[in-house]
């Protein structure tokens, strides 16, 4: 689904997201042209890119109505790394809680692992060469041809030498049409020793620590160690390193605070946990918890320079786009400065019953159409039918309406205790190639009885 920012117009991208998500037309507007601003800016005059800042996004909106997934779905769109975190984390440990900066040096790690991920696969088919050579060499090692001496002995050293080069081709062709795959063979695996230190007597944050022990670690002698493991095993073991031979890491390392840097996403979850009604009577409590989190994340959000192990990440271009439900805070509770660094609010809708029923239809990732993947592996074919699927979007409406209100997360309940049943039959009642179809009347009589129950707690997530 990855593609080419240049190609991808605000329509473009809310055709993508329309796949995935149903519903929510403001959002996907939203994070469209915020996606396309980015390329924009990248292609604007030299001088004004420093200028160009995002617009930080503030998704407003209950539980299970798509926040999280428009945010993930955009980012594997663009290709762009992409972060999650609760802004609740930040006050677990008294009013200090985890480091703020880490969510920035957990996208830098990200962003490493994907650019590690593309060259691997640049240097992919070198790389499986420089494998089979080195399995041949083990299985048929190579005799040297004479280098022009004369005389019976060389001539039969070059017969050889030819014989064995066949030889090899041969075994290079099984190798590679998988006929050799079980055969064991003896390798060497190189392993870097990565010791376990801890710090008495003080404490050391997240970034030394790393530092520490990679330092440790580096200074270390790599361990070689033998084992004998089958051919199509070895393949993948020796391709690992063999690639990573190939990839100039110092190339990496900088492509990635680019890209982190330039289209690097931070999806900050849960933001009204850290939002509190200022009631003017000042006093301690949570309340000054949460407004330390709040005021460790604007210089983030603003911009700032942060230290990772792979080097320094300016995060003025990053895309933040925060989100929380605010039952009870609501956003003009956050501090006046982190207000201001999220200009675009953006208010989500609670799902109808109508919009249950296109999430169980409609997307690419259905449920419905999950459970039929499943149950294809069983050999076993499953349809709903259209009523069944209206039933099934009632109910979980219903549910939600009289319970809590946990948006389309419902839906899984609701066809988890539908389909329980015929998941624990197969394959031992219903064998390979049934057929199971979803009726309405089977809908009814399986959650009826629950939906009229009040004592719905099975239906709690």
């Amino acid at each position: 689904m990855t593609h080419s920012l240049k190609d991808l117009t605000p329509r473009q991208i809310v055709a993508e997201l329309d796949q995935y998500i149903i519903g929510q037309k403001d959002a996907k507007r939203n994070v469209a042209i915020a996606l396309r601003n980015r390329w924009r800016r990248m292609n604007s005059a030299a001088d004004m890119q420093r200028e160009i800042t995002p617009n930080n996004i503030l998704m407003i909106g209950a539980t299970g109505v798509g926040k999280t997934e428009i945010a993930r779905r955009l980012a594997k769109l663009a290709d762009a790394p992409f972060i999650k975190v609760e802004a609740s984390k930040f006050t677990e440990v008294g009013y200090v809680g985890r480091d703020v900066e880490s969510m920035v040096r957990d996208l830098v790690e990200q962003a490493v692992n994907m650019v590690r991920a593309s060259k691997k696969e640049a240097v992919q088919a070198k790389a499986q060469q420089l494998v089979e050579d080195a399995i041949l060499d083990i299985l048929i090692p190579p005799v040297k041809p004479t280098n022009g001496q004369l005389g019976f002995e060389n001539e039969k050293k070059d017969a050889d030498a030819e014989l064995n080069e066949r030889t090899r081709e041969r075994f290079r062709e099984k190798i590679r049409s998988g006929e050799m795959d079980d055969r064991k063979i003896e390798i060497d695996v190189h392993q870097a020793q990565t010791p376990n230190i801890g710090i008495m007597g003080g404490s050391v944050d997240d970034l030394s620590m790393m530092n520490i022990q990679e330092m440790i670690g580096g200074m270390m002698p790599k361990r070689g160690k033998k084992r004998k493991v089958s051919i199509a095993e070895a393949r993948k073991i020796m391709l690992e390193e063999e690639a990573a031979k190939l990839i100039d890491m110092d190339e990496v390392k900088e492509e990635a605070i680019r890209k982190a840097e330039d289209a690097g996403i931070i999806f900050i979850d849960e933001i009204d946990k850290v939002a509190s009604a200022r009631s003017g009577n000042g006093g301690g409590g949570p309340d000054v918890s949460r407004e330390g989190v709040q005021r460790d994340l604007l210089p983030i959000v603003e911009g700032s320079a942060v230290n990772t192990k792979y080097g320094v990440i300016h995060t003025d271009h990053i895309l933040f786009i925060a989100a929380g439900a605010f039952h009870v805070a609501k956003p003009s509770d956050l501090i006046p400065e982190l207000q201001g660094r999220f200009p675009i609010r953006v208010e989500l809708q609670s799902l109808s019953e109508d919009d249950f029923y296109q999430i169980l239809k409609e997307p690419k990732n259905a449920l419905t159409k999950q459970y039929e993947a499943m149950l294809q592996a069983e050999n076993v074919g499953l349809t709903f039918q259209d009523d069944a699927l209206r039933e099934l979007a009632r109910i979980a409406f219903e549910v939600n309406s009289d319970v809590e209100n946990i948006g389309a997360r419902r839906l899984q309940t609701v066809l988890s205790h539908l389909m329980n049943d015929f998941m624990f039959d197969i394959p031992d009642v219903i064998g390979a190639n049934a057929q199971v179809v979803i009726t309405k009347e089977l809908v009814s009589e399986r959650l009826n009885g629950l939906v009229k129950n009040r004592d719905l707690s099975q239906f709690i997530l």
